[in-house]
């Protein structure tokens, strides 16, 4: 921090205390995008910005278990610190909780001054500069889909489906909602400024989506972010669970990360509008496409980045199966709303609610630009039903698949950075090998009595 910026700090500081605000909760995104945080009392404010909040670098490459797995830079370095300087751009009144604010926190190596490797939000900051070399802003506007649990006794991990009735497809209210948790969760994310558009019961029991309005992609991913924590933080406030992992029942249907993407010119036109061209697309938007479908193996590391993932997968899901695109098909992996002029878009049906949204939006923007730059034509759009396989190539089913591909596609791993790619795949592979060695219920179930 700069002296320049000190009188800056010190505004923020008078309007939060004028506010009763006396804690900021500074947070940044984790590799798997949970949010790691500290308060920080108001008075430190000046001393967090000029000297960082001085974390554990290991915090990129520790499991939901707590386990460091060995990256470089990581336990071979000796557990380096990285600094978090809280970005008081972002600051917001934290709604349910009386005296704090929040705001985003930007990642550096303390050695160099530079960004992690590992971080996220510059990872998607360093797209989006490759992209505004070619003239393109890409905005993206996410839908995310969650499940809320209650506890349970016997259930499974201790949980089970708030108001589990099925049938109460795309209703608000009462109706599969009796503690009125929706109404109540979306005007808080609403006074948290985080851009939401509206809510409802999705398809399964217990089972809700809420969609935030399209922005910038950095400012699309911020949100996407905060929403993520501040669902699970609303969750826990009722003494129940919110999850946004892919597939967490069997009995039911899995949570969906839409992205719906387009990228406006430097005079904010959107340059996927084109009434002359094939189904009112432009070249522009036509490479784009054909750069998603030609990096979909690789993108399904990102924005289906869990074992559980591709439990989510198969045929009349309503999540992808195949490599394809359609008009207006919700069968294809990318659809094609019918709007145009400055609604012309693509919607990118990959991704599930577990993927980090700033990993999910720079690989989709990655690939686009990839699309634009090679210049070439996708193949003709899905027609009718969109899981039958010999129409067009099958996504990975598995995780180990998918960060092959990944690790394969040498143009996507050049625009998102050889550090943080390596960093992705070796934490990434770490949970495969956990998971191949660890026994699970379905196994002693389908074993134990029989051999």
């Amino acid at each position: 921090m700069s002296a320049s910026d000190i009188p800056v700090v010190r505004q923020h500081m008078a309007r939060l205390a004028a506010d009763g605000i006396d804690v900021v909760r500074v947070t940044y995104p984790d590799l798997i995008g949970t949010d790691r945080a500290r308060d920080v009392l108001l008075e430190e404010l000046p001393r967090a910005c000029e000297h960082g909040l001085a974390f554990c670098r290991a915090v990129y490459h520790t499991s939901p278990q707590g386990d460091v797995v060995p990256v470089a830079g990581g336990l071979d370095a000796g557990l380096p610190d990285i600094a978090v300087r809280p970005d008081l751009s972002t600051l917001a009144a934290l709604p349910w909780e009386p005296g704090v604010a929040t705001c985003l926190g930007d990642v550096l190596d303390p050695a160099t001054g530079s960004p992690a490797p590992e971080s996220p939000r510059d990872l998607l900051r360093a797209v989006l500069a490759r992209c505004s070399e070619h003239g393109l802003r890409p905005v993206v506007g996410p839908e995310l889909e969650y499940f809320l649990c209650e506890p349970e006794t016997g259930g499974a991990g201790g949980w089970r489906r708030y108001g589990a009735d099925n049938g109460a497809v795309y209703t608000a209210g009462l109706r599969a909602d009796a503690d009125n948790h929706l109404l109540r969760t979306l005007r808080h994310v609403r006074d948290l400024d985080l851009g939401v558009l509206s809510g409802n019961h999705e398809f399964d029991g217990g089972q809700f989506e809420i969609n935030l309005l399209h922005s910038e992609a950095m400012s699309a991913a911020d949100r996407a972010f905060r929403f993520k924590a501040a669902i699970k933080e609303l969750a826990r406030r009722e003494g129940r669970l919110a999850t946004f992992m892919a597939k967490p029942f069997n009995d039911a249907g899995g949570s969906g990360f839409h992205l719906h993407l387009s990228c406006e010119d430097e005079e904010g036109g959107n340059v996927f509008d084109d009434p002359s061209g094939p189904h009112g697309l432009s070249a522009t938007a036509r490479h784009a496409i054909a750069g998603v479908l030609a990096h979909a193996p690789a993108l399904a590391a990102l924005l289906n980045p869990t074992i559980n993932s591709y439990k989510r997968f198969g045929p009349d899901t309503l999540a992808p199966w195949l490599i394809d695109w359609g008009l207006d098909n919700r069968s294809a992996m990318v659809r094609i709303p019918p709007e145009r002029g400055s609604g012309a878009r693509m919607e990118l049906r990959l991704g599930d609610a577990s993927a980090n949204p700033y990993l999910a939006i720079a690989g989709t923007v990655a690939a686009a630009l990839l699309g634009v730059l090679a210049g070439e034509e996708p193949p003709a759009p899905l027609e009718g039903y969109g899981y039958d396989t010999a129409k067009a190539a099958l996504l990975p089913a598995t995780l180990p698949e998918a960060l092959d591909a990944l690790e394969a596609d040498t143009a996507l791993a050049e625009v998102l950075g050889k550090d943080f790619t390596t960093s992705f795949l070796t934490y990434k592979r770490n949970e495969v090998e956990r998971f191949q060695r660890h026994v699970t219920d379905w196994e002693f179930t389908e074993y134990a009595y029989h051999l």
